[in-house]
């Protein structure tokens, strides 16, 4: 059993569940695994026909585990780089899980949240949540997931987000197309089930072929894609801007650059 999701079928909808509320649903190296692990299930399942991710807490995802972080921080470059490549394996396998998948936002999400949505075929999202990607601030590159952020939102409306680190309201985030739809967090479920009823209507086998023919139409997330800017994350990592941004988000002060 996964002890970082909650995964329910019934109906033909699987519900997957991120349940580290108390962590705001930080990615740990365990959570991405087991988001692969039920990913892969889920796809294979002939019974699902939609999926919804949503998940437990005040946050949908605060990005990456505090934890995980302070091990890139002491780890080599090697090392970081593989715990790069399971994130990264994290979002291709939701990415080209063959069923409709619906982000259920009712709450902030940075950092690798954004790429959560950014994986998703449609997301709905409460009016109070904040989007982010941080890393900048940090010393950082969101590396990881930019070629599924820019698949999402293209490179134009991924530039200022991932240059200056801003956090957006939903109202921008649905602007750049990072969010389809906003509602008020009590409608929220409401919405979730309308969005849920149209893909039902939809035969299984044509929704999953219509999903691989609109991602063909885009520029493609190749294994060489995600290897090179894996390598870009970890030429950052190396950097004294980030150990010294690093260093002063855990002893919670102010960074050279913003003091």
């Amino acid at each position: 059993m996964p002890e970082t999701l909650k995964v329910a079928i019934e109906n033909g909808i699987a519900r997957l569940t991120l349940a580290r509320g108390e962590k705001h649903n930080a990615l740990s190296s365990a959570m991405m695994d087991e988001l692969v692990a039920a990913s892969r299930e889920i796809g294979a399942d002939p019974a699902v026909r939609v999926v919804v991710l949503a998940a437990e807490g005040k946050s949908f995802c605060a990005g990456g585990d505090l934890g995980w972080m302070q091990q890139q921080f002491a780890a080599s470059r090697a090392q970081r780089m593989e715990e790069a490549r399971r994130l990264a394996t994290m979002y291709r396998t939701l990415s080209d899980l063959p069923k409709p998948v619906i982000a259920r936002v009712h709450g902030n999400s940075f950092g690798g949240g954004v790429g959560l949505l950014a994986v998703c075929d449609l997301s709905v999202a409460a009016d109070t949540a904040r989007f982010g990607l941080p890393e900048v601030r940090l010393g950082i590159i969101p590396a990881t997931i930019s070629p599924f952020v820019v698949a999402r939102i293209g490179a134009a409306a991924a530039r200022p987000l991932f240059l200056s680190g801003k956090p957006i309201d939903a109202g921008e985030a649905r602007a750049i197309g990072l969010v389809d739809r906003i509602v008020a967090v009590e409608e929220l479920d409401r919405a979730i089930e309308v969005e849920v009823s149209h893909f039902l209507q939809a035969s299984p086998e044509a929704a999953a072929r219509a999903k691989v023919l609109a991602k063909s139409l885009a520029p493609p997330i190749t294994d060489a894609l995600l290897e090179s800017v894996i390598g870009q994350l970890a030429d950052a990592w190396e950097t004294a801007e980030a150990h010294e941004g690093i260093a002063a988000f855990f002893e919670k002060r102010n960074p050279p650059w913003r003091a």
